[in-house]
């Protein structure tokens, strides 16, 4: 798996749930089909007015996902920016063309409401449930950083395999300390909850 394969795959899916958060701190998801990738940069449209479009303006943050037919889940998670005015009549058009429908909804000049925002910076979560075991990878794009995630098994391991036991997807190696297979590990938590020396930490 790479970046241009997970895009590829997000094009596939077509229509991608969009997260955001509101002023009072709820989150707010919405299904998103007018999309174009350029390269690896996201570029989507909404309306000006809409609750959308004010969340973005104010905060920026949103998180993309998608699930394939082969039980694979795509999460992008990046900062949205309004593109420049002098490129938004390009980008719609390009949008309005592969989307044919955006013509019904925002016919003739009404369709100057509508404003396109892009996504350069993101980082991307691939997670497959149909290989056995389990396969997990992460992509960072642009000057996007990826924060650890999962779990980790430290210096304290005193090697009694009990961790070993409780996993699902036999993710764990013996060792000196024992080790995760990030790539493989479901983030279940059932090695923290039962390693009788606490010697398991939360990334």
């Amino acid at each position: 798996m790479d970046v241009k394969t997970c895009i590829e795959k997000l094009g596939y899916v077509g229509v991608l749930n969009f997260a955001t958060v509101d002023e009072d701190g709820a989150p707010q998801i919405r299904n998103i089909s007018a999309i174009h990738y350029e390269g690896t940069d996201i570029y989507f449209l909404t309306a000006r007015g809409k609750p959308f479009a004010r969340q973005l303006y104010a905060d920026g943050r949103v998180q993309i996902a998608a699930y394939t037919r082969y039980k694979e889940t795509i999460r992008v998670s990046g900062r949205a920016v309004e593109v420049p005015e002098d490129e938004q009549i390009k980008w719609r058009d390009i949008l309005y063309r592969e989307q044919p429908y955006l013509e019904n909804v925002y016919p003739g000049e009404t369709k100057n409401i509508d404003t396109i925002f892009v996504i350069k910076d993101y980082t991307i979560e691939y997670f497959c449930l149909s290989t056995r075991p389990i396969t997990r990878e992460y992509f960072a794009v642009g000057n996007a950083v990826m924060k650890p995630k999962g779990y980790r098994i430290t210096d304290a391991c005193i090697g009694c395999g009990k961790c070993v036991r409780v996993c699902p997807q036999e993710a764990i190696d013996k060792g000196k300390p024992y080790a995760i297979r990030q790539n493989n590990c479901l983030h279940c938590g059932n090695c923290f909850e039962n390693c009788p020396v606490q010697a398991i930490e939360q990334l």
